[in-house]
């Protein structure tokens, strides 16, 4: 099993744990073993903390054998991306700002996992600040997608997308701003979800936009992922956007029947934006997939999606210069030319420009309102445009925006999900978006969960070593 055991998933490694066939300590050395071998190609950490995890991994270990199991996250090796606080080792957010910083506290996220007993791996790369686009003044290399490494892994948990498709770690922390879970998730062949905003804390998570900032997980299966949301989520007093509700079992509607399940397909929408044919040819087999499966398919119509880029950019770069204009001012050396350009084209921007902004914002979410329930059950499109860009490509035009398939939903901060949806003829994975009502994480698991069984996608990785 050691040879292949950094492509068991949490699912599998968490049931041999708890019965005691598989130790913490032997799945944490397996873990560090992938990424020093496919590190020097993948770039997909900052920083290793190796010590650290054996002695986490050996703590998880003796706290089973004396019978104190706390759950399936016990023993687990995850990954964490370098925005997440972790007291007493370095957080960079991928910048020569805060290339020697070592936070005093750890984020809310980083805390709820490890207290769960799993073992941290490290920190893992990003684009600057979450919004940066690799170049060659940036503080670290760029991490590189396992299926191609001359293509891009996604924006910005580039390096967590890269790390859990290619075994180099469980499960891993992403966050999402535009799209910045889903996104890798798409080029990555992983599961990647975006709950609804409040549902987890982003306490302790340096902010990009804060009104649109998500933290979520990021692993190779869909019930992984519900598993790896069942100990994030949760009311956080030291987060003034968390929101007080229950938590439901999220895995609690896997398994069960889609027969009557209303999917929504914003078909309008999806015609009007430019698509690679295997992306749309796919996407039509994913359909028949669902419909197979017993869902019925409904034609859907949101007003204003074709316009969400540019207001969203507007809310997103407007909100950045807010947190980062002094650091900017004082130090602009120490960000690289990318997240610079990027993010001050928002001086020119006035505090009406930003509320009519956040005007169309609220409407589209009344928009999606008025469809979820009423309508229908989920909605789904592709969860990206094409396969991944390549590198030379991303570097060589920095600062245009790239995709539309996600920003709707940062905007009306409802949860949507992408997760693997077959490959291209060059054998680079494919995405689909699975998008419910508010709180209803549950329902997009249970769809997601069908589909991934039925499709059988996940059996394919990277071919790396």
């Amino acid at each position: 099993m050691a040879d292949d055991m950094h492509y068991l998933t949490i699912a599998q490694s968490a049931k041999l744990i708890q019965s005691r066939e598989l130790s913490p300590v032997e799945l944490t050395r397996v873990h560090l073993a992938r990424i020093e071998a496919l590190e020097p190609r993948l770039h997909s950490y900052i920083t290793v903390t190796a010590d650290a995890a054996l002695a986490a991994a050996r703590a998880a270990e003796s706290e089973i054998l004396k019978g104190n199991y706390k759950g399936p996250m016990h023993g687990i090796p995850l990954a964490f991306k370098d925005i997440v606080c972790t007291k007493g080792v370095r957080t960079t957010a991928h910048s020569k700002l805060l290339v020697d910083w070592i936070p005093t506290q750890d984020a809310t996220v980083y805390a709820k996992l490890t207290d769960a007993g799993a073992v941290s791996l490290g920190k893992t790369s990003l684009h600057e600040f979450a919004y940066g686009v690799p170049g060659a003044d940036e503080a670290f290399p760029a991490a590189r997608n396992p299926w191609n490494t001359e293509r891009a892994p996604g924006s910005s948990s580039s390096g967590s997308g890269a790390a859990v498709a290619a075994g180099l770690a469980m499960g891993a922390i992403g966050t999402d701003t535009g799209g910045s879970i889903r996104h890798p998730a798409a080029v990555c062949g992983i599961v990647g979800m975006k709950a609804t905003y409040g549902r987890v804390s982003t306490c302790g998570v340096l902010p990009l936009a804060p009104t649109l900032d998500h933290a979520g997980p990021m692993t190779r299966t869909v019930r992984d992922n519900a598993m790896m949301l069942q100990e994030m989520a949760g009311y956080d007093p030291k987060d003034p956007t968390s929101v007080q509700r229950p938590v439901p079992d999220f895995s609690r509607l896997i398994g069960t029947s889609l027969k009557g399940m209303r999917v929504g397909i914003p078909q309008t929408f999806i015609d009007s934006v430019m698509h690679a044919p295997e992306v749309l040819t796919a996407f039509a087999a994913a359909i028949e997939v669902l419909r197979g499966l017993g869902a019925t398919l409904h034609a859907i119509d949101i007003p204003g999606l074709g316009e969400v880029n540019d207001y969203g950019t507007l809310i997103l770069t407007y909100e950045a210069y807010q947190y980062h204009r002094s650091k900017l001012a004082a130090h602009p050396e120490k960000f690289g030319k990318a997240f610079r350009d990027r993010v001050l084209v928002a001086a020119n921007y006035t505090e009406r420009d930003y509320q009519a902004a956040q005007a169309k914002r609220a409407r589209l979410y009344e928009a999606y309102a008025r469809v979820f329930g009423a309508q229908v059950d989920v909605i789904i499109s592709p969860g990206r445009e094409s396969s991944a860009s390549t590198m030379k490509a991303l570097m060589a035009d920095p600062l245009v925006i790239r995709g539309s398939a996600h920003r709707m939903y940062n905007l009306s901060g409802y949860p949507a999900l992408v997760q693997q949806m077959g490959f291209d003829a060059g054998g680079m994975p494919l995405g689909l978006q699975i998008a419910a009502d508010n709180w209803c994480e549950d329902v997009v698991y249970q769809v997601a969960a069908a589909y991934e069984d039925a499709a059988g996608w996940i059996t394919r990785h990277p071919p790396v070593a």
